[in-house]
């Protein structure tokens, strides 16, 4: 783990600009991702819910899901953007990070409100793979 860069930084941005489009009436905490492809591409996505929680879809998922859709397969940066003053990314959501992770990708987050870089290794070390 180590300070957000300047370039982290940016795409931190992207991730609270797409905090905006959250659509997040049941609990009112949107939280926006942006996600950069191998080809510096970046997909920006928020979450979102539905009456039945368990089909809620968190924002780095949704980010992971358009970018595919728009045929980016790997990926070697995201940020997440919420309201609180910490929002890592939630289990399910590293481990669809780290499918389509590229060696080293980095996962920037704020923490205690500070905003940190960890790498996909660090914040899952044994992820699942087939």
């Amino acid at each position: 783990m180590r300070p957000a860069d300047d370039h982290e930084r940016a795409l931190h941005r992207q991730a609270e600009e797409a905090r905006q489009r959250a659509y997040v009436p049941y609990s009112d905490f949107p939280v926006g991702a942006a996600l950069e492809s191998e080809e510096g591409a970046v997909v920006t996505a928020g979450n979102v819910e539905n009456a039945s929680y368990g089909l809620t879809i968190c924002a780095e998922r949704s980010a992971v899901v358009r970018a595919v859709a728009e045929g980016h397969r790997r990926f070697r940066a995201v940020a997440v953007a919420g309201v609180a003053a910490s929002v890592p990314p939630c289990g399910a959501c590293r481990q669809v990070l780290a499918e389509f992770a590229l060696p080293g990708m980095t996962i920037t987050f704020p923490e205690d409100g500070v905003l940190v870089t960890y790498t996909v290794e660090e914040i899952l070390p044994a992820s699942f793979r087939l």
